[in-house]
C-alpha cells in the first residue's frame, strides 16, 4: 500500500501553506498572481451531483462543485485552524456568549448584489431551519445584523467548540443572497461570492462554472490555505464532468480530454506512475468506508442482528477487494495520530468469527429476513465493498440483498423510506472534519441509523461540545465512539486512501478533501 507513495512523480504538498488560526499577512508579503489565465480546466468526479444548495447537502460530489460557489464567515486553513473567509475579525465576549463579527468591505454576490449582515443573518437563519448540521446553532439564543458590517450571534450557553464547528465546512453555512433564504431546500438560486460562479447543469453531464470578473480576494492573506485564503480564478470555465467507470476517468486522463480526476484506483496508478504527462498525488485517510446501519428496520432492528453482521465480517477481505489494496484496517472515526484518535469498541472492530455470528442470530431468534444492502453504482469502492460485504453475511446464515442505484438516489432512499438495513457510504476522516464531523450523522438530529433516544449517547454528544478542556471532550469522543459500537450504529470496514491526478501542465493543483481549482493554472 505504500507502493505509489515515493515515486518522483507524485506531489506531497510541499511548499504548501499553512497559515494559523486567524493569522493576517505580514506587510512585506506578496499576494498570489497567476502566472497564467485562461481555459477550461474539465475535471473528471466519480458521483452525480444531487444539487448544489450546500446548507442541505454533506455529499462530497455536490461539495466539489459548490466550494467555488459559495463562502462562509469562517472556515478552515492547511493546518486545520479556523480562519475567517467572509468575516474580518470576530471578538467574544467575557463570558463566552456573544460573538461579534466584522465583515469584509467590498464583497458582492455574483448577481452584483453588495453582501451586508442582512444576507448573513438570513442565511444563517434558513439553516437553522434546514441545515443538515443545524445542531450546530442549537446553543444560539438570538443573532443580529445591527449595522450592514456587523452580525452578532448569542449563545445560551458557553460552547468552547463553537467557532470549530461553525468553520467546520462538511455542510457549510455558506452566506447566500437575504431574497434567496425564504426558499426551500434544493430551490435556491446558485448565487454565492466565491471565486467562480454557477453557469450550466446537465444532470448526470456536468457542471460548468465560470471565473466572477469582481471577485474580491481576501488580502489578510498571500494565498491559498484549506478552503479560504487569497483566491483567485486562472480559468475561464471549469467543468466538472461526471465520469463514474473509472477506466473511463483514467483514460480522459491519459488522453488528455480529462485534466484531472478525483480517483485513479490503484492498478492504474501503479501503470501511470512513470507518464511523463501526469502528475499523481496521494491522499491518505480520505474516508472512512462505512456501513450505517438502520436500528428501526427490521431484522437490524434487533441488537443480536446487528451483533452478528458487525462480529461476522472480514474487513481486511472487504477492504481488500473493495480499494485494491488502498487502504488500512482502522476501528477509529478518526485516524492514527490525529489527536482525537481513541480506542472505544476496537474490541468489536474486525471479528471476524462466524461461530459467533451465527450464535448471536440463533439468539436473536432470526428467521431469515431479507437484510437489504443500500448501495450505489457511482463509487466503486462502496459497491464493491457492498459484493464482498453481501457474500460474508450469506455465509454465516444472513438472507442478505443487494439494492444497487446511483448515488444521489440512494441517499434519497437512506433518507425517505425505511427499506434498506445497511446503507453505505464515506465519512470524511481528513484534515477538515474533526471528531464532531466525524460523528454527527448518528447523533440526534441527523439521527441517520434511526437509533431510539438513547440519553446516554445525548450526554456523551454534549459534553464533547461543552467540556472545557481538551481531554474532557477527547474522553467524550471515546465514550461515543463506544456507544456506536456496543449498540452498532454503523460498520466500520476501515480507512481508504485515494489517489488523484492532474495533467503535467496542470500547475498549483493540491487536493484538501475537494478539488481546489482556484489558485491552479495551466503552464504555457
Amino acid at each position: 500500500m505504500t507502493i505509489l507513495k515515493h515515486s518522483r512523480r507524485m506531489l506531497c504538498g510541499a511548499g504548501v501553506m499553512a497559515i494559523g488560526t486567524f493569522a493576517a499577512l505580514p506587510a512585506s508579503a506578496e499576494t498570489f498572481t497567476c502566472p497564467t489565465e485562461g481555459g477550461d480546466m474539465v475535471f473528471g468526479q466519480e458521483a452525480q451531483v444531487a444539487g448544489l444548495d450546500m446548507h442541505f447537502s454533506s455529499a462530497i460530489s455536490a461539495r466539489n462543485v459548490a466550494m467555488h460557489i459559495y463562502e462562509t464567515l469562517m472556515t478552515r486553513g492547511e493546518d486545520n485552524a479556523p480562519i475567517h473567509e467572509l468575516a474580518a475579525s470576530h471578538e467574544v465576549s467575557d463570558d463566552g456568549l456573544t460573538y461579534t463579527f466584522k465583515l469584509r468591505d467590498g464583497i458582492t454576490f455574483h448577481n452584483g448584489k453588495p453582501m451586508t449582515s442582512a444576507d448573513v443573518l438570513a442565511s444563517f437563519e434558513r439553516y437553522q431551519k434546514i441545515g443538515v448540521d443545524r445542531a450546530t446553532l442549537e446553543p444560539v439564543a438570538s443573532m443580529a445584523a445591527p449595522d450592514p458590517s456587523t452580525f452578532v450571534i448569542t449563545l445560551n450557553n458557553k460552547v468552547p467548540v463553537f467557532i470549530e464547528q461553525l468553520s467546520s465546512f462538511r455542510v457549510p453555512i455558506v452566506i447566500i443572497p437575504a431574497e434567496e433564504a425564504g426558499k426551500e431546500p434544493n430551490q435556491i438560486e446558485y448565487i454565492g461570492t466565491g471565486p467562480f460562479k454557477f453557469a450550466e447543469w446537465v444532470p448526470d453531464g456536468f457542471v460548468k462554472l465560470e471565473r466572477f470578473d469582481d471577485y474580491v480576494p481576501n488580502t489578510a492573506f498571500e494565498g491559498k490555505t484549506g478552503f479560504g485564503g487569497y483566491k483567485v480564478a486562472c480559468f475561464d470555465t471549469v467543468t466538472f464532468r461526471i465520469v463514474k467507470e473509472p477506466g473511463a476517468r483514467v483514460a480522459g486522463l491519459e488522453t488528455g480530454e480529462l485534466q484531472g480526476v478525483e480517483d485513479v484506483p490503484t492498478k492504474a496508478a501503479e501503470r501511470l506512475v512513470d507518464n511523463e504527462d501526469i502528475k499523481l498525488i496521494p491522499v491518505d485517510n480520505w474516508w472512512i468506508h462505512i456501513a450505517i446501519v438502520n436500528q428501526s428496520s427490521p431484522p437490524t432492528d434487533k441488537l443480536g442482528v446487528r451483533k452478528a453482521i458487525q462480529v461476522g465480517l472480514d474487513m481486511e477481505e472487504i477492504m481488500e477487494i473493495a480499494t485494491d489494496g488502498a487502504y488500512t484496517l482502522n476501528h477509529g472515526f478518526q485516524y492514527p495520530g490525529n489527536p482525537y484518535f481513541v480506542e472505544g469498541g476496537q474490541e468489536w472492530y474486525n471479528v471476524s468469527d462466524k461461530e459467533r455470528a451465527k450464535q448471536y442470530l440463533e439468539e436473536a431468534d432470526y428467521n431469515g429476513e431479507p437484510v437489504v444492502l443500500l448501495t450505489n453504482s457511482d463509487y466503486t469502492n462502496m459497491y464493491n465493498a457492498s459484493l464482498v460485504m453481501s457474500e460474508q453475511l450469506k455465509d454465516i446464515g444472513i438472507n442478505a440483498e443487494l439494492k444497487v442505484v446511483d448515488w444521489p438516489t440512494s441517499r434519497q432512499e437512506r433518507d425517505n423510506t425505511n427499506a434498506w438495513n445497511l446503507f453505505f457510504t464515506g465519512f470524511g476522516t481528513g484534515p477538515s472534519i474533526g471528531p464532531q464531523g466525524a460523528v454527527v450523522d448518528l447523533v440526534q438530529p441527523a439521527n441517520l441509523s434511526r437509533a431510539p433516544e438513547d440519553p446516554e449517547l445525548d450526554d456523551a454528544w454534549s459534553r464533547m461540545q461543552l467540556e472545557e478542556t481538551e481531554e474532557g471532550r477527547k474522553a467524550a469522543f471515546n465514550d461515543v465512539q463506544t456507544i456506536f459500537y456496543d449498540d452498532v450504529y454503523a460498520i466500520v470496514m476501515g480507512d481508504i486512501q485515494k489517489v488523484q491526478g492532474v495533467r503535467s501542465n496542470v500547475d498549483g493543483f493540491v487536493p484538501f478533501r475537494i478539488p481546489r481549482l482556484w489558485n491552479v493554472w495551466f503552464e504555457g
